[in-house]
């Protein structure tokens, strides 16, 4: 699958998890129901996944980690806040940069309109 296929799942499982268990959860709640649902799709789903950082050609293990990561290809980044900051996009695409992944998909469920609170960041797609 590509990555616009992925996303479009990837969206369908949010709304379904937004209107089982609403806004103002902990972002690690929405994390594991999202990778649940992820993987009964039958997607490669991998949580928590650590991010090195190259700096002059050295290798830095300083705790950077995706939320999620599906089918090695898309990674969703999830927050449960009041409002997305830009600095939240920056992060994400900053991630997709490390990575070198093509798309991620900035979702905030701490609203009460979820479509409006699902991004796509891109990298170079």
């Amino acid at each position: 699958m590509k990555e616009n296929d992925i996303s479009y799942d990837i969206r369908g499982a949010a709304f379904k998890i937004h209107k089982a268990l609403g806004p103002g959860l902990l972002e690690s709640v929405y994390e594991a129901a999202l990778s649940y649902e992820l993987s009964e799709m039958g997607y490669d789903v991998k949580t928590q996944v650590g991010v090195p950082m190259f700096y002059n050609d050295i290798k830095f293990d300083i705790g950077f980690r995706l939320d999620i990561l599906v089918n090695d290809l898309v990674i969703i980044e999830i927050k449960s806040v009041e409002t997305i900051a830009d600095v939240h996009y920056k992060q994400l695409l900053t991630y997709l940069k490390l990575t070198d992944k093509k798309l991620g998909i900035l979702i905030n469920f701490n609203s009460s309109n979820l479509k409006k609170s699902i991004r796509r960041v891109v990298n170079n797609l």
